[in-house]
């Protein structure tokens, strides 16, 4: 079978699916799109899309890279906040930290192209890949402080990209930030004005021609001390989130207000 019409195979099958899936650059690069647009939230079948994709093509020798994409003006207005309520809470929120440890945590570097709102859980997966091209008009940000909540993966993965202060800046405001913005404080890593493209040069030029087996242990030598802080502090926000914070009146509160489009009202407890 060809590699053209191995893709065309692919998409196929996942016609219903949340996630377009294609293998191109005869087979050295995954592409995966977020093919729910314009929100493209990362909800339970998104989530589940993606490990899936990731756990079928990530062990392929030839495999060079990911490029992590969207459908629409916007990469993602984040998770589902229904799926952030106490019943279902704990199943999303440990299915979204297994995705984002599998990027953290994967065999080759995968990028990210990011246009429009990038926000929530969206950024937190984001976040967990190797390099960020932006398009000018992006907006990235944790606006979960506003729904009384915290951003359990952000809270371990952003730190360690752009250092403790600038994290906690976005954390603790839940404001959004510009490209450029992003770019000066190392959230992203290029601009671009079709930052597909600009993902799709990069991989072109840099990582197509290497050996894909000796960068499978570049990428493993780099990541190897991020990968075990994050993992292990995951487990601890985690527990912090569903044991402690999610029993309290504010944050079921929150996120009651925002679903039912109303104020909400704190007794800061």
């Amino acid at each position: 079978m060809s590699q053209a019409a191995a893709t065309t195979v692919q998409q196929s099958a996942a016609a219903d699916s949340p996630l377009k899936v294609s293998l191109e650059r005869d087979g050295r690069l995954l592409k995966l799109t977020l093919a729910r647009p314009k929100a493209n939230i990362v909800d339970a079948a998104m989530i589940a899309a993606l490990l899936q994709a990731m756990e079928r093509h990530l062990k392929e020798p030839r495999l060079r890279g990911v490029l992590l994409t969207a459908e629409g003006p916007h990469f993602s207005f984040g998770a589902s906040v229904d799926e952030h309520l106490p019943d279902s809470c704990a199943q999303m929120l440990k299915s979204l930290h297994q995705l984002v440890l599998r990027l953290v945590e994967s065999p080759v570097p995968v990028l990210v192209a990011v246009r429009g709102q990038c926000l929530g859980g969206g950024l937190e997966v984001v976040a967990a890949c190797n390099l960020i091209f932006a398009a000018p008009n992006a907006q990235l940000g944790q606006p979960e402080i506003k729904l009384a909540v915290f951003a359990p993966a952000a809270s371990c993965l952003l730190p360690e990209r752009i250092g403790q202060a600038q994290a906690e800046d976005l954390l603790f405001s839940g404001r959004s930030v510009s490209a450029e913005e992003a770019l000066a404080m190392g959230l992203v890593s290029v601009i671009a004005e079709d930052p597909d493209q600009a993902a799709l040069d990069y991989f072109d030029k840099h990582l197509a021609p290497v050996s894909a087996s000796t960068l499978r242990y570049a990428v493993r030598a780099a990541r190897q001390d991020t990968a075990l802080r994050i993992r292990a502090k995951i487990a601890f926000v985690e527990k912090l989130y569903l044991e402690e914070m999610m029993k309290t009146h504010d944050s079921v509160e929150g996120l009651t207000a925002f679903i039912e489009k109303r104020q909400p009202t704190w007794l800061d407890r």
